[in-house]
């Protein structure tokens, strides 16, 4: 077994443990009313009018497809863990939507190409080896026009990515790049927090 399959059985491994708990995070299990309005009122500020098809990439336990869908999106969910991807499934469920959830790695997608009008991924690219590859990957399954969604952060443990790594490592393909910064909006995270958080947003240059 090479180390990239160790690496990432090992990473299955952590969040199949921490599926029971995952929730129990305010931005998490969005349990809260106003953590939860917070975030819908950002995903109707970054997606496009209309219902769209997203894919949500590292869903974990579906919360934010779960509001995606909620907004009359269609809405994919792919995680690396089967035990996140079960709680995904009975959240669904449980509140009547219709939501196509399936195991597999994130780095690599297995979608045909522009399958989706938004590709949406929170807190897990920068936990990715080679994130501008992927990043390229993601732009691919984007339909001309579409928009990418990252929402990340660095974090006071010195893990995670910078705004402006982020936006220097996009692809060409993509334009209309901006940073929404989201460290200052308490309500978001169930309390204060001092690290950096953001969302950067591009689209894909539409054909001429």
């Amino acid at each position: 077994m090479d180390n990239a399959t160790q690496q990432f059985n090992a990473a299955r491994e952590y969040w199949d443990s921490q599926a029971a708990v995952f929730d129990n995070e305010p931005d998490h299990g969005l349990r809260d009313p106003n953590v939860r309005q917070a975030w819908t009122n950002l995903l109707v500020q970054w997606l496009p009018d209309g219902p769209t098809a997203v894919l949500d990439i590292g869903c974990g336990t579906g919360s934010l497809s779960l509001v995606l869908a909620e907004l009359g999106h269609t809405v994919t969910g792919i995680d690396l863990s089967p035990a996140m991807i079960t709680q995904a499934e009975a959240k669904a469920q449980a509140a009547g939507q219709q939501i196509t959830f399936q195991v597999m790695n994130g780095a690599d997608p297995q979608f045909a190409p522009q399958k989706f009008d938004v590709v949406l991924c929170r807190h897990l690219l920068w936990a990715l080896p080679e994130p501008a590859q992927v990043l390229q990957r993601w732009v691919k399954l984007l339909k001309q026009g579409g928009r990418l969604v990252l929402i990340e952060g660095y974090w006071h443990t010195g893990g995670g990515l910078h705004a402006q790594e982020i936006v220097e490592m996009l692809p060409v393909a993509v334009s209309n790049v901006t940073v929404q910064h989201l460290s200052d909006q308490p309500v978001l995270w169930g309390g204060a927090v001092t690290d950096e958080r953001y969302a950067v947003i591009a689209e894909l240059e539409p054909r001429i």
